[in-house]
């Protein structure tokens, strides 16, 4: 197939944030009494949203997810992600690369919060190449693994989601890219934050990589 526009994930595939977000995430339910493991925080939350695991928070915190909460954790995060973060090896010459063999119909599609993803976009230089076509899980009806997200984002571009090719690291999203009728490619490059091969193919993906530096060849 002649893929026409490629789609992107933000957390994971493009920026290395994972680690960071789930840190300081982590940290707070401890805070708030809530003793789980890094390791167990990033399988919990993992291409999920803080708030839509807010009952499971409560039933272990014994406190209700408060706005004034999910503030703190935005601030919290933000702080580490400007100075620790850091672009996916690979990300910044596969999407320059894509970028010019598709005369710009890529677009960033993400589970996160707008501003988070803006701000990581610019901090590693890749802001322009998306500019315009950023959108957020929090501003559709439903986000992943609703496909809503990535519908807008085929809208914008202006290619049918059947001819488009979306990346995703997680099941949520490959879930949300098969549902938005687009083909799937799974980055997969090992170690804790990304869906292991196997289950990103049991969720619909099309095809695997290791590295972001396989994925123009896809376009051929």
């Amino acid at each position: 197939m002649r893929f026409e526009a490629i789609l992107f994930d933000c957390d994971g595939v493009l920026v290395d944030s994972e680690p960071i977000t789930n840190g300081v995430l982590c940290a707070m339910l401890n805070e708030a009494g809530w003793p789980i493991t890094p390791t167990e925080c990033l399988a919990t939350f993992i291409g999920k949203t803080v708030r839509s695991e807010a009952a499971r928070i409560q039933a272990h915190t014994g406190r209700p997810l408060t706005d004034a909460w999910m503030a703190e954790f935005y601030a919290r995060r933000n702080v580490r992600l400007a100075a620790e973060l850091a672009p996916i090896d690979g990300a910044i010459d596969a999407v320059h690369a894509v970028h010019a063999r598709l005369a710009g119909r890529i677009a960033c599609a993400s589970g996160a919060d707008r501003q988070k993803v803006e701000m990581q976009l610019a901090q590693v230089g890749l802001a322009p190449l998306f500019a315009g076509r950023v959108f957020s899980g929090h501003e559709m009806p439903a986000t992943k693994p609703a496909p809503d997200v990535y519908l807008a984002a085929a809208a914008a571009v202006g290619v049918a989601p059947a001819r488009c090719l979306v990346v995703e690291d997680t099941i949520t999203g490959v879930t949300a890219g098969v549902a938005a009728g687009a083909t799937v490619v799974g980055y997969s490059p090992g170690g804790a934050g990304h869906g292991a091969p196997e289950a990103l193919r049991a969720a619909g993906a099309w095809h695997i990589i290791e590295d972001m530096r396989q994925l123009p060849a896809l376009l051929d």
